[in-house]
Protein backbone atom coordinates (compact mmCIF):
# COMPACT_ATOMS: atom_id res chain seq x y z
CA UNK A 1 0.00 0.00 0.00
CA UNK A 2 2.76 2.46 0.98
CA UNK A 3 4.72 1.60 -2.16
CA UNK A 4 1.67 2.47 -4.26
CA UNK A 5 1.15 5.80 -2.49
CA UNK A 6 4.72 7.04 -2.57
CA UNK A 7 7.51 7.13 -5.10
CA UNK A 8 11.05 8.36 -4.55
CA UNK A 9 13.06 10.90 -6.50
CA UNK A 10 16.77 10.74 -7.33
CA UNK A 11 17.65 12.31 -3.97
CA UNK A 12 15.78 9.52 -2.16
CA UNK A 13 13.18 12.03 -0.95
CA UNK A 14 9.59 10.89 -0.54
CA UNK A 15 7.28 12.41 -3.16
CA UNK A 16 3.60 11.43 -3.43
CA UNK A 17 2.40 10.16 -6.80
CA UNK A 18 -0.52 11.85 -8.59
CA UNK A 19 -3.21 9.51 -7.23
CA UNK A 20 -1.93 9.95 -3.68
CA UNK A 21 -2.13 13.73 -4.01
CA UNK A 22 -5.88 13.38 -4.53
CA UNK A 23 -6.44 10.76 -1.81
CA UNK A 24 -4.51 12.12 1.18
CA UNK A 25 -6.14 14.30 3.86
CA UNK A 26 -5.74 18.08 3.75
CA UNK A 27 -2.61 19.32 5.46
CA UNK A 28 -0.65 16.11 4.97
CA UNK A 29 1.19 17.47 1.93
CA UNK A 30 2.96 20.75 1.27
CA UNK A 31 4.20 22.40 -1.93
CA UNK A 32 7.44 24.30 -2.30
CA UNK A 33 6.66 27.89 -3.28
CA UNK A 34 9.90 28.06 -5.25
CA UNK A 35 9.99 24.86 -7.35
CA UNK A 36 6.34 23.71 -6.89
CA UNK A 37 7.41 20.21 -5.86
CA UNK A 38 4.93 18.52 -3.51
CA UNK A 39 6.19 16.73 -0.40
CA UNK A 40 5.00 14.96 2.68
CA UNK A 41 4.76 17.83 5.22
CA UNK A 42 6.44 15.93 8.06
CA UNK A 43 9.48 15.27 5.90
CA UNK A 44 9.95 18.95 5.09
CA UNK A 45 9.57 19.84 8.79
CA UNK A 46 12.30 17.33 9.68
CA UNK A 47 14.46 19.01 7.03
CA UNK A 48 14.05 22.34 8.91
CA UNK A 49 11.67 23.63 6.21
CA UNK A 50 14.36 23.51 3.54
CA UNK A 51 13.07 22.14 0.23
CA UNK A 52 14.79 18.78 -0.49
CA UNK A 53 14.56 19.45 -4.22
CA UNK A 54 15.68 23.08 -4.75
CA UNK A 55 17.13 23.91 -1.31
CA UNK A 56 14.77 26.87 -0.89
CA UNK A 57 14.63 28.08 2.73
CA UNK A 58 10.98 28.39 3.77
CA UNK A 59 9.99 30.36 6.86
CA UNK A 60 10.28 28.72 10.26
CA UNK A 61 8.17 29.66 13.25
CA UNK A 62 9.98 31.13 16.24
CA UNK A 63 9.73 27.93 18.28
CA UNK A 64 10.75 25.70 15.38
CA UNK A 65 13.92 27.74 15.04
CA UNK A 66 14.60 27.78 18.79
CA UNK A 67 14.10 24.01 19.06
CA UNK A 68 16.47 23.42 16.13
CA UNK A 69 19.27 25.49 17.68
CA UNK A 70 19.14 25.29 21.47
CA UNK A 71 20.35 22.32 23.47
CA UNK A 72 17.28 20.43 24.67
CA UNK A 73 15.79 21.71 27.91
CA UNK A 74 18.08 24.73 28.24
CA UNK A 75 15.92 27.55 26.84
CA UNK A 76 14.43 30.01 29.33
CA UNK A 77 11.92 32.47 27.87
CA UNK A 78 11.88 36.14 28.90
CA UNK A 79 9.00 38.64 29.00
CA UNK A 80 6.39 36.25 27.64
CA UNK A 81 3.66 38.22 29.39
CA UNK A 82 4.16 41.43 27.38
CA UNK A 83 1.31 42.20 24.96
CA UNK A 84 0.59 45.05 22.57
CA UNK A 85 -2.08 47.61 23.31
CA UNK A 86 -3.77 50.00 20.88
CA UNK A 87 -2.29 53.43 21.74
CA UNK A 88 -3.56 55.10 18.55
CA UNK A 89 -6.99 53.41 18.72
CA UNK A 90 -6.43 51.94 15.27
CA UNK A 91 -9.62 50.25 13.98
CA UNK A 92 -9.74 46.42 14.43
CA UNK A 93 -6.10 46.30 15.58
CA UNK A 94 -6.83 44.42 18.82
CA UNK A 95 -8.98 41.89 16.95
CA UNK A 96 -6.15 41.20 14.49
CA UNK A 97 -3.67 40.80 17.34
CA UNK A 98 -5.93 38.28 19.01
CA UNK A 99 -6.31 36.33 15.78
CA UNK A 100 -2.53 36.09 15.44
CA UNK A 101 -2.16 35.01 19.07
CA UNK A 102 -4.53 32.13 18.44
CA UNK A 103 -2.88 31.24 15.11
CA UNK A 104 0.73 31.25 16.35
CA UNK A 105 0.44 30.57 20.07
CA UNK A 106 2.59 33.68 20.67
CA UNK A 107 1.75 36.91 22.47
CA UNK A 108 3.91 38.94 20.09
CA UNK A 109 6.06 38.71 16.97
CA UNK A 110 9.29 37.92 18.84
CA UNK A 111 10.40 35.34 21.40
CA UNK A 112 13.31 36.24 23.68
CA UNK A 113 15.28 34.34 26.27
CA UNK A 114 18.54 32.59 27.07
CA UNK A 115 19.92 29.08 26.83
CA UNK A 116 22.76 26.92 25.57
CA UNK A 117 23.79 26.38 21.96
CA UNK A 118 26.36 23.62 21.71
CA UNK A 119 26.89 23.99 25.45
CA UNK A 120 27.61 27.72 25.12
CA UNK A 121 25.40 30.25 26.98
CA UNK A 122 23.73 32.99 24.94
CA UNK A 123 20.80 35.37 24.99
CA UNK A 124 18.43 35.13 22.08
CA UNK A 125 15.66 36.91 20.15
CA UNK A 126 13.84 35.26 17.25
CA UNK A 127 11.15 37.01 15.23
CA UNK A 128 8.15 35.18 13.82
CA UNK A 129 6.76 36.29 10.45
CA UNK A 130 3.50 34.49 11.22
CA UNK A 131 2.54 37.17 13.75
CA UNK A 132 1.58 40.42 11.99
CA UNK A 133 4.26 39.60 9.39
CA UNK A 134 6.89 39.98 12.10
CA UNK A 135 6.21 43.71 12.18
CA UNK A 136 7.93 45.79 14.86
CA UNK A 137 5.61 47.47 17.31
CA UNK A 138 6.29 48.85 20.78
CA UNK A 139 6.31 45.45 22.48
CA UNK A 140 8.60 43.86 19.87
CA UNK A 141 11.10 46.68 20.32
CA UNK A 142 10.78 46.54 24.12
CA UNK A 143 11.34 42.79 24.27
CA UNK A 144 14.41 42.98 22.04
CA UNK A 145 15.85 45.92 24.01
CA UNK A 146 15.28 44.08 27.29
CA UNK A 147 16.94 40.93 25.91
CA UNK A 148 20.01 42.97 24.91
CA UNK A 149 20.12 44.61 28.35
CA UNK A 150 19.83 41.20 30.03
CA UNK A 151 22.69 39.90 27.90
CA UNK A 152 24.81 42.87 28.99
CA UNK A 153 24.04 42.30 32.67
CA UNK A 154 24.72 38.55 32.39
CA UNK A 155 27.87 39.11 30.29
CA UNK A 156 26.74 36.64 27.64
CA UNK A 157 26.49 36.98 23.83
CA UNK A 158 23.29 38.03 22.08
CA UNK A 159 21.93 36.41 18.90
CA UNK A 160 18.94 37.68 16.92
CA UNK A 161 17.09 36.06 14.02
CA UNK A 162 15.10 38.67 12.12
CA UNK A 163 12.01 38.10 9.96
CA UNK A 164 9.92 41.21 9.51
CA UNK A 165 7.87 43.38 7.21
CA UNK A 166 9.17 46.48 9.02
CA UNK A 167 7.63 48.91 11.51
CA UNK A 168 4.01 48.23 12.50
CA UNK A 169 1.78 50.85 10.89
CA UNK A 170 -0.98 50.51 13.51
CA UNK A 171 1.35 52.03 16.13
CA UNK A 172 2.69 54.83 13.94
CA UNK A 173 5.65 56.81 15.30
CA UNK A 174 5.79 54.60 18.40
CA UNK A 175 6.95 51.79 16.14
CA UNK A 176 9.60 53.97 14.52
CA UNK A 177 10.94 54.91 17.97
CA UNK A 178 11.87 51.24 18.50
CA UNK A 179 14.63 51.66 15.91
CA UNK A 180 16.39 54.17 18.17
CA UNK A 181 15.67 52.28 21.39
CA UNK A 182 17.08 48.97 20.19
CA UNK A 183 20.07 50.67 18.54
CA UNK A 184 20.98 52.44 21.79
CA UNK A 185 20.70 49.15 23.69
CA UNK A 186 23.08 47.54 21.18
CA UNK A 187 25.57 50.39 21.54
CA UNK A 188 25.61 49.99 25.33
CA UNK A 189 26.01 46.24 24.92
CA UNK A 190 28.88 46.72 22.48
CA UNK A 191 30.59 49.28 24.73
CA UNK A 192 30.49 46.68 27.52
CA UNK A 193 32.34 44.22 25.25
CA UNK A 194 29.31 42.14 24.29
CA UNK A 195 29.12 39.96 21.17
CA UNK A 196 26.08 40.34 18.91
CA UNK A 197 25.29 37.99 16.03
CA UNK A 198 22.51 38.99 13.61
CA UNK A 199 20.96 36.44 11.23
CA UNK A 200 18.58 37.88 8.64
CA UNK A 201 15.96 35.48 7.31
CA UNK A 202 13.28 35.84 4.65
CA UNK A 203 12.01 38.54 4.69
CA UNK A 204 13.86 41.23 6.68
CA UNK A 205 12.70 44.66 5.55
CA UNK A 206 11.89 48.23 6.55
CA UNK A 207 12.84 49.67 9.93
CA UNK A 208 14.14 46.34 11.21
CA UNK A 209 16.76 46.22 8.45
CA UNK A 210 17.56 49.90 9.10
CA UNK A 211 18.22 49.30 12.80
CA UNK A 212 19.13 46.25 14.89
CA UNK A 213 19.20 43.68 12.07
CA UNK A 214 22.25 45.37 10.53
CA UNK A 215 24.16 46.18 13.72
CA UNK A 216 25.68 42.82 14.61
CA UNK A 217 29.37 42.17 15.11
CA UNK A 218 28.62 39.38 12.65
CA UNK A 219 25.84 39.89 10.10
CA UNK A 220 24.66 36.66 8.49
CA UNK A 221 21.71 35.69 6.30
CA UNK A 222 20.02 32.54 5.07
CA UNK A 223 20.26 31.75 1.33
CA UNK A 224 17.80 33.62 -0.87
CA UNK A 225 16.48 35.85 1.93
CA UNK A 226 14.81 39.10 0.88
CA UNK A 227 16.61 41.90 2.75
CA UNK A 228 16.00 45.59 2.18
CA UNK A 229 14.43 48.84 3.31
CA UNK A 230 12.02 50.24 0.72
CA UNK A 231 10.39 48.03 -1.91
CA UNK A 232 11.86 47.46 -5.36
CA UNK A 233 9.10 49.38 -7.17
CA UNK A 234 9.46 52.43 -4.90
CA UNK A 235 13.23 52.52 -5.45
CA UNK A 236 12.90 52.12 -9.22
CA UNK A 237 10.31 54.90 -9.41
CA UNK A 238 12.47 57.17 -7.26
CA UNK A 239 15.78 56.55 -9.02
CA UNK A 240 14.22 55.97 -12.46
CA UNK A 241 16.58 53.07 -12.96
CA UNK A 242 16.04 49.36 -13.50
CA UNK A 243 17.42 47.38 -10.58
CA UNK A 244 19.35 44.08 -10.94
CA UNK A 245 17.24 40.92 -10.78
CA UNK A 246 18.97 39.80 -7.57
CA UNK A 247 18.63 43.19 -5.87
CA UNK A 248 17.79 43.00 -2.14
CA UNK A 249 18.67 39.31 -1.89
CA UNK A 250 21.13 37.88 0.60
CA UNK A 251 23.43 37.02 -2.29
CA UNK A 252 23.41 40.61 -3.60
CA UNK A 253 24.14 42.04 -0.15
CA UNK A 254 26.95 39.55 0.45
CA UNK A 255 28.54 40.41 -2.89
CA UNK A 256 28.48 44.12 -1.98
CA UNK A 257 29.84 43.72 1.54
CA UNK A 258 26.77 44.25 3.72
CA UNK A 259 26.80 40.65 4.97
CA UNK A 260 29.68 38.68 6.43
CA UNK A 261 28.31 35.33 5.33
CA UNK A 262 25.40 33.41 3.86
CA UNK A 263 24.77 30.39 6.05
CA UNK A 264 22.69 27.32 5.17
CA UNK A 265 20.14 26.47 7.83
CA UNK A 266 21.57 22.97 8.27
CA UNK A 267 24.95 24.50 9.16
CA UNK A 268 23.71 27.31 11.39
CA UNK A 269 24.05 25.61 14.77
CA UNK A 270 27.62 24.47 14.06
CA UNK A 271 28.68 27.98 13.05
CA UNK A 272 27.00 29.65 16.03
CA UNK A 273 28.53 27.10 18.41
CA UNK A 274 31.99 27.82 17.01
CA UNK A 275 31.58 31.59 17.29
CA UNK A 276 30.27 31.33 20.85
CA UNK A 277 33.18 29.11 21.85
CA UNK A 278 35.72 31.53 20.41
CA UNK A 279 34.19 34.52 22.18
CA UNK A 280 33.61 32.74 25.48
CA UNK A 281 36.15 34.10 27.95
CA UNK A 282 36.12 30.81 29.85
CA UNK A 283 37.27 28.83 26.82
CA UNK A 284 40.86 27.80 26.21
CA UNK A 285 42.94 30.04 23.95
CA UNK A 286 43.64 27.07 21.70
CA UNK A 287 41.44 26.47 18.67
CA UNK A 288 41.13 23.38 16.51
CA UNK A 289 41.99 23.57 12.80
CA UNK A 290 38.35 22.92 11.87
CA UNK A 291 37.24 25.85 14.02
CA UNK A 292 39.90 28.06 12.45
CA UNK A 293 38.60 27.24 8.98
CA UNK A 294 35.00 27.77 9.98
CA UNK A 295 35.62 31.15 11.54
CA UNK A 296 37.36 32.56 8.43
CA UNK A 297 34.10 34.20 7.44
CA UNK A 298 35.41 37.64 6.59
CA UNK A 299 37.41 36.33 3.66
CA UNK A 300 34.51 36.08 1.22
CA UNK A 301 33.85 32.34 1.29
CA UNK A 302 30.32 30.96 1.78
CA UNK A 303 29.69 28.47 4.54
Amino acid sequence: MLKRIFTRNKNNTTIPDEKAKQDVPAGLMTKCSNCSQIYYRKEVEKNLHVCPNCDFHHQQSAWERINSLFDEGTFEEWDKHLKSENPLHFPEYMEKLEQDRKKTGLNEAVVTGKGLIGGQPTAFSVMDAGFRMGSMGSVVGEKIARAIENARELSIPFIIFTASGGARMQEGVLSLMQMAKTSVAIERFSDAGGLMISVMTHPTTGGVTASFASLGDYNFAEPGALIGFAGRRVIEQTTREKLPSDFQTAEFLFKHGQLDQIVHRHEMKELLTTLLKIHNHNQSNTMSSSESELISIKGGQSV
